[in-house]
């Protein structure tokens, strides 16, 4: 008996996850501005959480590792677009050529070479986002602003690797703070997107998650990334 309550409980508790992940992302769709991807950050989630956010007519999922990724991939057809949105060791990259939509975090030559040669060898195309760590936070991966241009240097040259844009994740702080990085970003998207390169591209400002992406849109954000404002917080008691 006491079993029965529990396993009615559990999807009691489901079905209204079910309802509140097709009912956020219908806000999310609704309330955001025209020209701005919404991102479903899925890391951790379940295969039947993301099938959910799917049906919902959501098709653009973030995952953070690369064998988290790789172990989704098989469950859903080719209609979903799979984000690579965590750092990308240069060891990994074989396991996600012909698997991801975009790759969120370059931020380095050592990993451009790597991307490049795997691309090459398979005859396709990596769309990346250049990271830049606009906050200088050791914490996080990312290239510092005063190495961007060497990284774009050598971005020219490459055959099978096209950059659309640039990604951040910034720094914790008030709403003040947040809006500083938020317009440095900005500022350079807009100084690279003034300028002619081969291979380069500025159609995607990706930042902004959950608790600030109202802010990361007014200052300039196309794609935000939103995790707990879609999926909810993770029980780990069910």
């Amino acid at each position: 008996m006491h079993e029965c309550r529990i396993y009615k409980m559990f999807i009691m508790l489901k079905g209204t996850m079910i309802l509140t992940i097709a009912k956020n992302i219908q806000d999310f769709t609704e309330s955001i501005p025209e020209g701005v991807k919404l991102l479903a950050v899925s890391k951790t989630r379940s295969i039947d959480e993301i099938k959910e956010a799917f049906e919902a007519g959501q098709r653009d999922f973030g995952e953070n590792k690369v064998q988290e990724l790789v172990d989704k991939f098989e469950s859903f057809d080719t209609t979903i677009r799979w984000h690579l949105i965590g750092h990308l060791q240069t060891n990994k990259v074989k396991y996600i050529v012909g698997k991801v939509f975009l790759i969120h975090s370059l931020d380095s030559i050592k990993l451009l070479e790597e991307i490049e040669k795997r691309y090459k060898d398979a005859n396709l195309i990596a769309n990346v986002l250049i990271q830049i760590n606009i906050g200088r936070e050791q914490s996080k991966t990312g290239i510092f602003k005063e190495n961007l241009e060497e990284l774009l240097s050598r971005i020219e040259k490459c055959s099978n690797v096209k950059v659309k844009g640039l990604m951040a994740v910034i720094p914790k702080g008030s709403d003040m703070e947040n809006k500083f990085y938020f317009k440095e970003m900005k500022k350079i998207w807009d100084s690279l997107r003034e300028r002619q390169f081969e291979n380069i591209t500025m159609e995607y400002l990706s930042m902004g998650m959950t608790n600030d992406y109202k802010l990361a849109i007014l200052e300039g954000s196309n794609l935000i990334r939103i995790g707990e404002g879609i999926f909810g917080k993770r029980n780990y008691n069910i």
